[in-house]
């Protein structure tokens, strides 16, 4: 019983320890908060919310360096960088409106009190170059292509009236000019052959308009050497994941030194609008020529081939023998023209001109484009498998000599019969030949009636059965008769004769 009442009182007692302790804390709890100041609270909180890691100081100091390289680079690059604002003005005939009784019981106004219709838009552009009081601005030809006045806006704020010095719509390229006093900054240009996969790479100008004007975009160059892009331009193209939105055509797309490599120009996008990292810039060493001849000029003069390209497929490489190349198949070649005169016929493979490695059919466009007329130039191509050189003079092409096909030898664009081909025609595999899968109007062949979908069997009397010999049917006939053999709807039929 004692040692019963013993316990007891041991108990009550650890249970009274326990109780005064837990009240004990609760009160210097409260005490502690009731006294703290607001202040004291912050820093309390936030004193309990950092992070335990540390930055290391190396990786502290490369991290800022390269955000001063970025610094350094906008500072050096966004003085040269404009906005090109522009007005497009449309008159249109006006109609007789049922609102106005005079115009609906009278007509419209005369021609000359025609409605015009203002739309207003905005681009990009470089300042690239000054003399003598004027600075010229490159720019994309889409971007002023339509206007009627073009003002040129700096990045402090002051405005100038600009005048179109020249276009060039096919390497989407514009020159315009400004006169003043004021000290204005120049680009500085760098060398876009240099350019690697994995650069960094600044977009710089005005996406969206002037209310996020002269915006600064870091990313890297994706690819170099793309081709493609709207208004079949011939330029390759430098992509990059740098933003690019509408009204950043026109400016600059630099490297980490601020040397302007590309002209920021189109973007891909799945939703036709926003940026998706997908964008591409002209190469500047493009656009070196194209900003001496216009200034000096007004205009740029082209080089001209007069070949009719294509890029193979690789069914067609393998048929002709050349797998393990990248060049440009001539697919046509125009009577009269340096290429004809050179040497070159229609079927040869174009690997290089000069020292240059040809890429495919855009990059042949470029570089012979890049050659001034008169100038001469050394074609590799492969013909049956074999390496041959031509040297070729270059001459000045115009639209109308381009597009003039009633020289283009033969005009007519073949395939091999393929199974699907033979499955579509319902030809047997006794019927040898080449598919007629486009016919140039004007041409040779179009004049002795061959047509789409027509079946040649025979070149001039010589048996065609492949690509290959075909093409060496061609070749041996260049500048002189024409006729082919071939079968439409199941009927062997031989076409007139074609003279030169």
């Amino acid at each position: 019983m004692n040692l019963e009442k013993k316990l007891s009182s041991r108990s009550f007692l650890v249970f009274n320890l326990v109780l005064v302790g837990i009240i004990f804390g609760f009160s210097l709890a409260f005490l502690s908060f009731s006294c703290s100041t607001p202040g004291g609270g912050n820093v309390a909180r936030a004193q309990a919310s950092q992070s335990s890691v540390v930055i290391p100081q190396d990786a502290l100091a490369i991290a800022e360096g390269l955000q001063n390289a970025f610094n350094a680079v906008a500072e050096k690059a966004l003085p040269s960088v404009v906005e090109v604002k522009t007005v497009v003005i449309q008159r249109r005939q006006s109609s007789p409106s049922l609102d106005n009784p005079w115009e609906f019981f009278f007509g419209p106004p005369r021609q000359d009190q025609d409605r015009e219709f203002r739309s207003q838009a905005m681009g990009s552009g470089i300042i690239i170059r000054q003399e003598s009081g004027t600075y010229y601005i490159l720019t994309n030809n889409h971007v002023i292509e339509e206007a009627s006045e073009i003002v040129i806006a700096t990045r402090d704020g002051n405005e100038y009236t600009a005048e179109v010095v020249g276009r060039d719509a096919r390497r989407d390229l514009a020159i315009l000019s400004i006169r003043t006093n004021d000290h204005l900054i120049l680009a500085d240009l760098g060398d876009s052959d240099t350019a690697k996969v994995g650069d960094w790479a600044i977009a710089i100008g005005n996406p969206l308009g002037e209310q996020f004007n002269f915006s600064v975009t870091i990313g890297t160059i994706s690819a170099v050497g793309r081709t493609g892009g709207p208004g079949g331009n011939i330029n390759d193209f430098i992509q990059t994941d740098a933003s690019i939105n509408r009204g950043n055509s026109g400016g600059p797309l630099v490297n980490i030194r601020g040397e302007v490599i590309g002209i920021n120009t189109w973007i891909a996008s799945t939703t036709g609008g926003g940026n998706v990292g997908l964008g591409f810039a002209i190469p500047i060493n493009n656009a070196t020529r194209v900003i001496d001849d216009i200034i000096s000029s007004g205009s740029v003069s082209d080089g001209w081939l007069g070949v009719s390209l294509i890029d193979p497929t690789r069914e067609v490489m393998e048929a002709l023998s050349l797998t393990g190349n990248r060049g440009a198949l001539a697919a046509q070649v125009l009577l009269g023209s340096p290429a004809y005169r050179g040497g070159i016929r229609a079927g040869d493979y174009i690997i290089r001109v000069d020292n240059i490695d040809i890429r495919g059919m855009n990059h042949l466009t470029q570089t012979v484009g890049n050659i001034r007329p008169g100038d001469q130039a050394v074609f590799r191509v492969i013909r049956d498998g074999v390496p041959m050189d031509f040297t070729v003079r270059i001459e000045a092409r115009t639209n109308e000599i381009a597009s003039d096909s009633r020289n283009l030898w033969p005009g007519v664009w073949v395939s091999s019969l393929t199974d699907e081909i033979r499955s579509s025609l319902n030809i047997g595999n006794n019927v040898r030949g080449l598919f007629v899968s486009q016919i140039s109007p004007g041409s040779p062949a179009a004049v002795v009636g061959i047509d789409r979908g027509d079946i040649i069997t025979a070149v001039s009397g010589i048996p065609v059965s492949d690509l290959a010999s075909f093409y060496r049917a061609i070749r041996e006939n260049t500048g002189r008769e024409l006729w082919f053999n071939f079968t439409r709807g199941g009927n062997n039929l031989e076409s007139i004769r074609f003279q030169r």
